[in-house]
């Protein structure tokens, strides 16, 4: 959970800090081209000032033949006129008399006016005062285009200079259109002519995304030259909002980039009559708000970690697929919708959380195989162990059973072997409950059974019981004087296997007529119990090695009475388990000497030995 909170954050906070600007604009583009809605038709018509009418016309000198447009125009009726042209500078006195005259005779006229940024201060720049006393509004003609890549998604439905707020030239050709009532305000949204206008608010004012037309829907567009040249043509205008501006290259001051576009640009009077379409066909298109975005994104993550954490093998990978399918396809099914949904947040948290549930995933993999790898090395140990430990024991009890089926023995042979029998069977059994022991205390399974243990009577228990072994070789086994009130602290059955082994194996790696010896001492709390032989001996870097399970020495293989190597380490767990450890010391053709160092018991102060001085 931590690891996919963590996926989470990051790429919350790694989205929005590097890439999801540039990402979502890629992908509302990608998408703006790829869905293709239902085709509507135009409420609006554009009259163009394009490179025609220039050449014709001598450039911008065009205000008488405006004019006479404008009368052509109104003669049909048109809903609206909106014109995205500056007004501002004079020309010949008569024209602009004939200009105001057909501005007046116009039904809800519209005029441009455009932000100056002055080196005193920013003003509006309005048309020239005899041409805006025949406009029912004044609009501006900002866009919005995108900083990063300056791609005209958006535009603003106000403007600000102050106090002084101009509508969009689209926005007022629509109210003058529809009724020309007061806009109501919401927080989110504006009402007019019984339409509500999805418009965010944001510190350029109220901002709205803009449905450009798609294939199949074109907005009518007629020259300025071709209608005067054939003015029945002026019936594309009638009952239309119509937009009148400069689409010449040539004369166009800036031009801007749409989701359409494909790296064309397009110009500033076709983005505000597809602004008008709309409001007009109600086309609004709206931001899926950010908590939405993250609780989405949130989701994915959680899908990726149930996803590793339950499907088994490629299932799982599949599941993984699935949910960064989930993180593409969803903004692409709310964009049919007309709403905005992030794409780079979700897409991050898609391949995060699959990144980190399949790492994760790999890691609980390998380590089960670990696991069952060490299950299954312990089970050879175990069948190691079985082989070598009470290989002995167990050729004693199958040779004494055939001398009592085989052979005719008398009463006190049988009873000899039938007792051989039976205490070599005991100590199989102590073997197996040894052994069990310490890989319950190896697991945490159980805890030692500690008590007093005289070092003397240990040491002459197991000394008793590798004896007849050592003498078959002709070895002696010496052992020190130890004070018999020496004692240490342990489990005594494991304590005995301990120490017998070492004896053992003293015996099995020393040569004939040779002597084992076998001293006890205490210093500083802890017992040090020591068996010294004449054997083969070893160099350190076997000396570093013996511990470790199945491992046996060259000169041991050598011998012929190399083990399996397993009984020094279970040596060793014992001693460990107790709080002890095992010192060793060897060179080659010099024995070793094998120090068990053990914590002393604490002994009870002897009745009455507090009055003794």
């Amino acid at each position: 959970m931590g690891l996919l909170a963590a996926a989470f954050v990051l790429a919350w906070l790694g989205s929005w800090r590097f890439f999801r600007s540039q990402l979502d604009n890629a992908a509302y583009d990608a998408m703006f081209r790829l869905y293709q809605p239902k085709p509507w038709h135009p409420q609006s018509a554009i009259l163009a000032i394009d490179e025609a009418t220039l050449e014709k016309y001598s450039g911008m000198h065009i205000r008488e033949p405006l004019a006479r447009a404008m009368r052509m125009i109104a003669a049909v009726h048109p809903k609206a006129v909106a014109i995205d042209i500056t007004l501002t500078d004079s020309d010949k006195p008569a024209d602009d008399l004939m200009l105001q005259e057909a501005f007046c005779a116009t039904p809800n006229l519209v005029l441009s006016s455009l932000l100056m940024d002055d080196p005193v201060r920013v003003r509006w720049e309005d048309p020239k005062p005899a041409f805006a006393r025949c406009a029912a509004a004044i609009g501006h003609v900002h866009a919005e285009p995108d900083d990063n890549d300056s791609i005209t998604r958006s535009i603003s439905l106000e403007k600000y200079v102050g106090w002084d707020r101009r509508w969009a030239l689209a926005f007022e050709a629509f109210r003058l259109s529809h009724g020309g009532g007061v806009p109501l305000e919401h927080p989110g949204s504006v009402e007019i002519g019984g339409v509500t206008i999805t418009a965010r608010r944001t510190d350029d004012g109220r901002i709205m995304r803009v449905r450009y037309a798609p294939l199949g829907v074109v907005i009518p567009k007629l020259s300025l030259k071709r209608l005067l040249d054939d003015p029945s043509l002026a019936t594309i205008f009638a009952g239309k909002a119509v937009f009148v501006g400069v689409t010449a290259e040539t004369m166009v001051r800036d031009r801007l980039f749409t989701p359409y576009a494909y790296g064309r640009t397009t110009t500033g009077i076709e983005i505000n009559a597809s602004a008008f379409e709309t409001i007009a066909q109600k086309l609004f298109i709206t931001d899926v708000g950010e908590e939405w975005v993250l609780l989405f994104s949130l989701a994915l993550v959680a899908a990726a970690g149930m996803s590793f954490r339950y499907l088994p093998g490629w299932w799982a990978y599949a599941g993984g697929a699935v949910v960064l399918l989930a993180s593409i396809v969803t903004p692409y099914i709310c964009f049919t919708h007309r709403e905005v949904f992030s794409l780079a947040t979700p897409l991050a948290a898609a391949v995060l959380g699959n990144l980190t549930a399949a790492m994760y995933y790999h890691l609980v993999v390998r380590r089960a195989l670990r696991l069952e790898k060490s299950k299954s090395e312990g089970y050879q140990q175990a069948m190691h162990f079985v082989t070598h430990e009470m290989r002995t024991p167990l050729s004693a009890i199958q040779g004494s059973s055939e001398l009592i089926s085989k052979y005719a023995l008398t009463e006190e042979k049988r009873k000899q072997v039938a007792d051989l029998i039976n205490s070599e069977s005991k100590r199989l059994a102590r073997m197996v409950e040894v052994f069990l022991h310490v890989e319950r205390l190896t697991a945490g399974q159980m805890e030692l059974k500690r008590e007093a243990i005289p070092v003397a009577e240990l040491v002459d228990v197991c000394v008793a019981r590798v004896r007849p072994v050592a003498e078959r070789k002709r070895i002696a086994i010496v052992v020190r004087p130890i004070a018999s009130e020496l004692p240490l602290s342990g489990d005594r059955e494991l304590m005995e296997y301990a120490c017998y082994n070492l004896l053992t194996n003293a015996v099995k790696y020393s040569p004939q007529r040779t002597e084992v010896t076998v001293s006890a001492s205490s210093n500083q709390g802890q017992v040090r119990i020591a068996i010294q032989d004449q054997g083969i001996g070893m160099d350190s870097k076997e000396v570093k090695q013996i511990f470790h399970k199945f491992y046996r020495t060259k000169k041991a293989e050598e011998s012929g009475e190399a083990g399996t190597g397993i009984g020094l380490s279970i040596v060793q767990q014992i001693v460990e388990q107790h709080g002890g450890q095992i010192e060793v010391t060897s060179k080659p053709g010099e024995g070793s000497c094998f120090t068990l160092v053990l914590p002393a018991a604490i002994l009870a102060p002897a009745p009455g030995a507090a009055q003794r001085h």
